[in-house]
């Protein structure tokens, strides 16, 4: 039973904002989310600290009740556990960033990321860029030496998405240039969104009418100038796309 009157009304805001959780789920989700805010650590033993004081509880109680809430269905204690489909909160997620916008705002700005955790683990992220700031609404994680595509990744993380950005708002989606791919380029167009991706400058473009093929790494070559037109990319697999082509530094032109 929560009994701290803030983390109750927080409890009521998570549960509102993401109806898929059972009620246990949301307490628990708001509890840990209260708690981190409040010590600024992650920390499993912080947090039941905080909690227990706040609340008037044991820590031992409060750190086996969190501890189980991260936990696989098998872990927990009791014969009605089940675990949390993380997935199923990523829609419900960005309609809650989405209602804390502006009433104005048309736009949104999304960023795709893929952040290596040593050599074991790879996070695969979609965030929203707001305020200097990006707030991750759908991820997975991925062992950093699976071999493969990460193609299938991202169609799940953006399938999640799919639908919950009203269709007459102009969506922007950044990727560093590691993650640039053709099929990533077109699976966020069949989306509605807007892709902004980085392009290694060893490549060829054609700014049409001309049917040259002209290279990219000449197209800006002084700092500051800025180049922006519709144009067919890469000789080898030809996309119409959208190039827009900065010039930084005299030691590094391209952006």
């Amino acid at each position: 039973m929560l009994k701290n009157k803030y983390l109750k009304q927080w409890s009521c805001i998570v549960s509102k904002h993401l109806p898929n959780l059972s009620l246990p789920q949301a307490v628990g989700l708001a509890t840990w989310s209260f708690g981190i805010a409040l010590t600024k650590s992650s920390s499993l033993t912080q947090v039941s600290r905080l909690i227990a004081t706040i609340n008037h509880e044991k820590p031992n109680t409060v750190r086996q009740r969190l501890k189980e809430w991260y936990q696989e269905a098998e872990a927990k204690k009791g014969d009605k556990r089940s675990s949390i489909e993380v997935s199923s909160c990523f829609a419900p997620l960005l309609a809650w960033v989405i209602s804390l916008l502006p009433a104005e705002q048309k736009q949104i700005a999304l960023a795709l990321d893929a952040t290596s955790i040593g050599n074991k683990f790879t996070v695969l992220s979609i965030n929203v860029l707001l305020a200097g700031s990006g707030i991750p609404i759908a991820w997975c994680i991925v062992k950093a030496t699976e071999p493969g595509s990460w193609k299938g990744h991202w169609q799940k993380l953006i399938s999640h998405l799919s639908g919950v950005i009203p269709a007459e708002w102009q969506v922007i989606v950044a990727g560093d240039r590691g993650l640039y791919a053709p099929w990533l380029y077109e699976l966020i167009v069949s989306a509605g969104w807007h892709p902004l991706l980085r392009i290694n400058h060893q490549g060829h473009l054609q700014i049409p009418p001309s049917t040259t093929w002209t290279q990219l790494a000449g197209v800006v070559n002084t700092p500051g100038q800025s180049r922006s037109a519709q144009v067919v990319c890469f000789k080898t697999h030809p996309s119409n796309v959208l190039f827009w082509h900065v010039g930084i530094s005299v030691t590094k032109t391209l952006g």
